[in-house]
């Protein structure tokens, strides 16, 4: 390794252990911005060190939980791994996964690697990251002012996978969106997709894409799982969903948690959430495409925690508090199904807020729907955070009571004590880590104080 390289990794690791002590965050992405700096070409000089396989995770929802689910499954079958743990998904974030797993010399000790790519960012990150598989997850409407339409996010991927043309692509073949991406592709190509109904009671919210991408007929639909994401064919010039290359059958829901076959293998999973069986089996799909290990997948998704920093539970005071995060419509509506699911009366506080993180344009909350609300033995919803009264007033027209918070760490404390003791928080992704990191303080100051 060339001498800039080693000392951009130092001074990579140094800015992350200088931000950490100094409170300035997790460094999750400075570090890999101050490596960059001294290094342009330092992604490209890591992920070349991967002795095995690069896997690359993009899309628009489950990118996080997919890449950790990766990760986990590879580490338990003994494979050393890279990946950004804390989801951090532009270039910088990407890089900084390297920075940290590199050891003191700077040189990586790694098998695999799974990076989790921002949609847009993935342009100027495949060149330079020259991933062996890109995984699609899903393609749907999400920071409607920096992405603007799916058309535009498609495009995108599709460019980017031009850059890597060896790359294996794997897509969702029950997501039109999907489908219509990887027909613009060249590259080698995998599905996934799930031919029966997950859940007969879901809602199924907004679908991105009606219309036949070949001929603009309307598309017709055997069953919906939610979004566009179904089994689809368009009358008019046959254009039909293809059959999955892998699949999932007999899925049960029992006992809180799903179950299904893969590959003739009986999966008992943790998964609480229709959407991660779909994040699993595209895990199992991408491990096949690489060659991947996959004896013991079994027991590895029976141990994986599906929460992942993005469905939290906590004890606190005496109540169960839930934490979600949410930042688009067809994750809104995924919530509301999981809340919804749960029979006993609760509250909610919604924290919704405008940063660069979340997305300045939140007209995408008239895209959910809420009347689901009135079927969920909701007590009392409270809604906090930069946009809290645009999102009382879209409740409004659901004709769902609700009222303005003056602070979440107020609403918390006040629902915690008082009420159903069984609350529920969604939050948009500014909002994500100082709210687990507040409810992590309080569910210790709970546990010190039994404890005195």
């Amino acid at each position: 390794m060339r001498l800039r390289s080693r000392v951009a990794i130092w001074c990579g690791k140094l800015a992350c252990t200088m931000s950490r002590r100094l409170g300035k965050g997790s460094g999750s992405s400075l570090p890999g911005r101050v490596a960059r700096k001294i290094d342009p070409e330092i992604l490209s000089v890591m992920s070349g060190m991967v002795r095995e396989k690069i896997i690359a995770v993009t899309g628009t929802n489950g990118k996080t939980t997919t890449t950790s689910l990766m990760a986990h499954v590879l580490t338990q079958s003994g494979k050393r791994v890279v990946w950004n743990r804390m989801g951090a998904n532009l270039m910088d974030g990407a890089i900084t996964s390297f920075v940290q797993a590199a050891g003191k010399s700077g040189r990586l000790d790694a098998d695999y690697a799974c990076i989790e790519v921002d949609e847009m960012a993935s342009v100027r990150v495949f060149p330079l990251l020259k991933p062996d598989c890109v995984l699609v997850t899903n393609i749907f409407r999400d920071q409607l002012d920096r992405t603007c339409e799916v058309d535009i996010t498609c495009g995108q991927i599709q460019k980017a996978m031009q850059t890597v043309p060896e790359a294996k692509l794997i897509t969702n073949c029950d997501d039109i969106c999907s489908y219509t991406l990887a027909a613009g592709c060249r590259n080698p190509k995998l599905t996934f997709g799930i031919g029966e109904r997950i859940a007969d009671d879901m809602p199924v919210g907004t679908g991105e894409s009606v219309f036949c991408p070949s001929c603009g007929c309307r598309l017709e639909y055997d069953f919906v799982h939610y979004g566009q994401l179904g089994v689809y064919h368009c009358p008019d010039c046959g254009l039909a969903r293809p059959e999955p290359d892998m699949t999932v059958t007999d899925v049960v829901f029992e006992d809180g948690a799903y179950s299904f076959t893969l590959d003739g293998r009986r999966i008992e999973s943790g998964a609480q959430a229709p959407y991660n069986v779909y994040n699993t089996l595209s895990v199992y799909t991408a491990l096949y495409a690489v060659g991947g290990p996959r004896e013991g997948f079994e027991q590895a998704i029976g141990a994986f925690d599906y929460g992942n920093n993005r469905e939290c539970a906590y004890q606190i005071g005496g109540a169960h508090v839930q934490l979600y995060l949410t930042k688009n419509p067809v994750g809104f509506q995924q919530k509301i199904f999981l809340i919804r699911r749960d029979p006993a009366p609760k509250d909610i506080i919604i924290q919704i807020n405008d940063t660069v993180l979340d997305g300045e344009d939140v007209s995408w909350l008239w895209d959910v729907d809420f009347s689901y609300l009135h079927e969920a033995g909701v007590a009392s919803i409270v809604t906090v955070g930069t946009r809290g009264a645009d999102m009382e007033v879209r409740l409004k027209y659901e004709d769902i009571a609700s009222r303005l918070g003056r602070g979440i760490r107020e609403a918390v404390e006040e629902l915690t004590k008082r009420g159903s003791r069984n609350l529920y928080i969604i939050t948009n992704y500014s909002g994500l880590y100082p709210t687990i990191k507040m409810l992590d303080d309080m569910q210790a100051a709970g546990k010190e104080g039994i404890s005195q």
